[in-house]
């Protein structure tokens, strides 16, 4: 078993993904996903409970971020969400990943949960989602006015200034949002810098962008999405094994956005909630984190011990 984080790449049809992998190489493997304005750090406090319960950890980096890069120059720089869950299932793909398990925060949980609705429990085992709930991705949703709030960042993003902010001092702008969203937990400049180092990555500004502009109506969307959307509208019940951990005084997506979405489940899910934790649990309470996601992964004998 390895500990040490190794980097690979993977070819999709659209993409090269930058990822690590670390664990017991013939371990159950489990696809960690990142949110934004985040990157595959933020799952480091996770990693050493999954490789001692024996599993393989593979954490790419979304598009748009750090080492992955888009195929084409003439791609379309599209942050729409079922694009990221497709990704999901482009990189398992990939890798010959027969079955799985997916994690992600954030962006990285809306990923798996459309990758894990598309599915069908085909090839993914679990599914576990931080500080998202599902059934949130439809611009024409019901926001309270505590959510409108918390969604300003969403709507600057939409005009000139926002998009400037975005392109021109990102390094501001993102530390600005993690000392909002996280206002317990005391991170260092060095912990903020190694993860927004993969904020300079070409395509970074143009994916976040869209991705919040899509999202609303405000943009375009990708035509060859469209028979994913279909399906997401259509059957947006998920069967996989789901449990959703939110930090209990989340400043973005409060906690009240998860509660109630057993409707949208047809197999077991769980709510877990980490008291006084903020937007990212797996960074300001990684053990409470861990202690909940292993013996959730660790059921309906998946092999891992």
């Amino acid at each position: 078993m390895s500990n040490t984080s190794l980097l690979a790449t993977a070819e999709t049809s659209s993409l090269v993904i930058g990822y690590e992998f670390s664990g017991n190489p013939d371990g159950f493997p489990v696809l960690l996903m990142h949110g934004w304005p985040d990157d595959v750090r933020t799952w480091d406090g996770i990693l050493p409970a999954l490789h001692q319960a024996n599993y393989r950890t593979i954490v790419p980096y979304l598009r748009g971020f750090g080492r992955t890069r888009f195929r084409n120059s003439n791609v379309r720089r599209s942050g729409q969400l079922a694009a990221l869950g497709q990704d999901v299932i482009d990189l398992a793909d990939a890798m010959g990943l027969e079955r799985f398990a997916v994690v992600g925060h954030d962006w990285g949980a809306r990923a798996a949960y459309i990758a894990s609705c598309l599915d069908g429990g085909e090839r993914i085992s679990h599914c576990v989602a931080l500080s998202v709930g599902w059934g949130t991705n439809d611009p024409s949703q019901s926001l309270g006015l505590r959510q409108i709030q918390n969604y300003w960042y969403h709507w600057y993003m939409t005009i000139d200034r926002g998009e400037a902010l975005v392109r021109n001092d990102r390094r501001a702008f993102t530390r600005h949002i993690w000392n909002i969203w996280n206002p317990s937990w005391a991170f260092s400049d060095a912990e903020f810098e190694r993860t927004a180092a993969s904020f300079d990555n070409p395509d970074w500004a143009d994916v976040v962008l869209h991705s919040y502009r899509v999202r609303w109506g405000l943009a375009p969307t990708d035509p060859a999405l469209a028979n994913i959307e279909r399906r997401l509208t259509q059957r947006p019940e998920i069967s996989v094994p789901t449990m959703v951990i939110h930090g209990g005084a989340d400043p973005c997506n409060d906690p009240s956005t998860s509660e109630g979405k057993e409707q949208f489940f047809t197999g077991p899910y769980r709510r877990f909630v980490v008291d006084g934790a903020g937007h990212f649990p797996q960074r300001e309470a990684p053990t409470v984190v861990a202690n909940a996601l292993v013996p959730f992964l660790s059921g309906n004998n998946l092999g891992a011990s």
